[in-house]
């Protein structure tokens, strides 16, 4: 069998990984192989706790415990991480995934895909290079698929925005920061040599940078020396879930492409490595039908779920404030909070059962705050 994998990305390339080192005859299609982005490139203890060799050094990241959250109308508060988030610079990262399928035995093509038409036997992947033959194709090329018939679906509804500057600076918190009004947030990303410093949402690209702009003048980060970025990410609205493609006759889609980003954080870099992991997984097994199967088990039904608290966590209030402030004040004032925001952070809280933990721990959490704010010391 020869598999063709069009993209690149973390995705991509740990599905070709996957399939090279079972014997598959892999080939991966990417116009640039590896480029950075101004996503974080945060990778969470549920990732590299998966998959060890994330974490085994040889790759520049940055091990960061600190971080701190900020809201209107909420004092900071600071979360010290108990399993610190891996922060690669994504050029290093995708640079490092497609080294590891090169050596497992996949063979990387440095073009653009130009379509992707079924035949008899299989898929005839047009390249700017020219044509390839193969018997089965993943879709790994972004949120920016140019082949519309295979992956998500994207409406303008269903896509938020990333964009955000490469700093160069150094820090070593995470900085996120939340606004009335904002479907999203800030963030800072201390990575290895640079900042990556960017807000994503849904809004208009025009007023996300103003947003950006300002914070970066208000907290001294200057965008002397700076790159800018910008890029499309999935955010699937609860509806199109239903409807969302992830496999056919011959083909998978994994990663952004996909629609596998959550929708409340815009993290996709776990979602990307799992589901390549999964549709190796039923390539190698020839058990094609159980993919979509068992990455609605482990992924998607978490995400639609977050895709429907999405609204009210960002628009919605709890106890008489905004759920973003009364996040940041839980989190500064109350133990059992922070125990869930530090699963939140590992990755190990699935959305599905938050609201539950939440309400259940409300009088444990309302008389910790309240305990705390009659003393006044240990507010920080």
């Amino acid at each position: 069998m020869k598999v063709a994998v069009l993209g690149g990305g973390p995705s991509g390339a740990f599905a070709a990984e996957r399939l090279a080192a079972a014997g598959v005859d892999t080939i991966v299609f990417d116009e640039k192989l590896a480029w950075e982005k101004p996503c974080g490139g945060g990778l969470t203890w549920k990732a590299y706790s998966q998959y060890p060799f994330l974490n085994d050094g040889a790759t520049a990241r940055k091990v960061v415990s600190d971080s701190v959250l900020t809201a209107p109308g909420a004092k900071p508060a600071r979360l010290r991480l108990d399993h610190p988030i891996l922060i690669f610079s994504r050029y290093d990262l995708n640079s490092m995934l497609l080294n590891r399928a090169q050596k497992a035995g996949a063979q990387l093509e440095r073009t653009r895909v130009l379509g992707a038409d079924r035949t008899d036997r299989g898929w005839s992947i047009r390249t700017k290079n020219g044509t390839v033959d193969t018997d089965f194709c993943i879709m790994a090329a972004g949120a920016r698929n140019p082949l519309k018939n295979l992956g998500t679906e994207l409406t303008a509804a269903d896509s938020m925005t990333a964009l955000g500057y490469y700093v160069p600076a150094d820090r070593d918190q995470i900085d996120i920061e939340f606004f009335a009004g904002l479907a999203g947030y800030v963030w800072v990303f201390p990575r290895c040599g640079h900042l990556s410093v960017g807000i994503c949402g849904k809004e208009p690209a025009p007023s996300l940078r103003a947003r950006l702009l300002r914070y970066m003048s208000e907290h001294g980060i200057s965008t002397e020396g700076a790159t800018y970025y910008g890029h499309v990410l999935p955010s699937l609205e609860a509806r199109a879930w239903e409807r969302n493609r992830v496999s056919g006759e011959g083909w998978m889609a994994v990663g952004d492409a996909a629609g596998l980003v959550d929708p409340i954080t815009g993290e996709g870099l776990y979602y990307a490595l799992r589901s390549g992991d999964l549709a190796a997984e039923s390539i190698i097994a020839e058990k094609h039908g159980t993919y979509a199967t068992k990455l609605k088990k482990e992924i998607s039904e978490d995400l639609e779920f977050a895709s429907r608290l999405a609204a009210h966590f960002f628009h919605g209030s709890f106890l008489w404030g905004s759920v973003t402030s009364r996040m940041v004040q839980f989190t500064r004032l109350s133990p059992s909070f922070r125990a869930l925001m530090q699963d939140l952070f590992a990755g190990t809280q699935p959305y599905l059962g938050l609201r539950e933990r939440v309400w259940g721990n409300l009088n444990l959490s309302l008389r910790e705050i309240a305990r705390n704010k009659l003393v006044p010391q240990r507010e920080a």
